[in-house]
């Protein structure tokens, strides 16, 4: 079944509540993390996770969105949707790893930024233009991985890099299927047509050269089989 999943079936793959999220990677893949919090400027944001770690002996920062298993958790973490303080505590992470001098790894797994008022009103949009704008200007090596979905500016406010690795059963996009559909056909039924057309998987997005390495997931996918999932990932880095 698997090796024949349409874009629609891989974008609910890559939904799955039980996949790792990024501090079962951080877990799985690194020693001694210690977490940083706060943006320095207005407040701590759940969804963006991050701090010192080491991997394979090699101190680096490692940044990631976070979901959350369950309905407190999820809300704590607003479901893995960004607000601006998210990406300012990002930013300040990796201007933290330049100082430094050590390498950054990203996690990238977000149905998107979050769209409230109060993110908005707080600079939603500035906080995810200067993190492209700074992320490109580093001078640190960085390495991108998608792990799970990967939602618009949500998602690339941390997948600037010098490699980008996408996960077998992860997605990509400017907007989600159901949202897609929702604009060019007034309709979320067209979800499955919209996730054809709009170039999510990995493998289309590989020859597309936006996509510099596809990890292999386990067979069912990389809920069924985290061992063989952190493996893999442990590997492409």
């Amino acid at each position: 079944i698997y090796a024949k999943l349409t874009p629609w079936q891989i974008s609910q793959v890559s939904r799955h509540p039980q996949r790792p999220y990024t501090l079962d990677y951080i877990a799985h893949l690194f020693t001694d993390f210690e977490e940083l919090h706060g943006d320095r400027v207005y407040a701590d944001d759940a969804a963006i996770v991050g701090g010192l770690a080491r991997f394979n002996g090699q101190s680096v920062m490692v940044i990631g969105h976070q979901k959350g298993r369950d309905t407190k958790e999820r809300q704590y973490r607003n479901f893995g949707m960004p607000r601006p303080e998210g990406y300012r505590k990002a930013m300040r992470l990796m201007r933290l790893a330049e100082k430094f001098g050590i390498p950054i790894m990203t996690f990238i797994d977000t149905p998107g930024a979050y769209p409230g008022v109060g993110a908005e009103e707080r600079g939603q949009s500035e906080a995810i233009g200067r993190n492209l704008y700074v992320m490109a200007e580093l001078r640190v090596p960085i390495i991108c991985t998608i792990i799970g979905e990967g939602g618009s500016g949500g998602a690339l406010a941390v997948a600037v890099g010098d490699a980008l690795l996408m996960l077998q059963y992860a997605t990509y996009s400017v907007i989600s299927p159901e949202g897609c559909a929702s604009i060019l056909w007034k309709s979320a039924s067209k979800a499955e047509e919209a996730a054809d057309t709009l170039a999510i998987t990995a493998t289309r997005l590989k020859t597309l050269g936006l996509v510099d390495k596809i990890v292999s997931e386990p067979l069912g996918g990389a809920h069924r089989d985290y061992e063989a999932t952190m493996a893999s990932v442990k590997k492409a880095l």
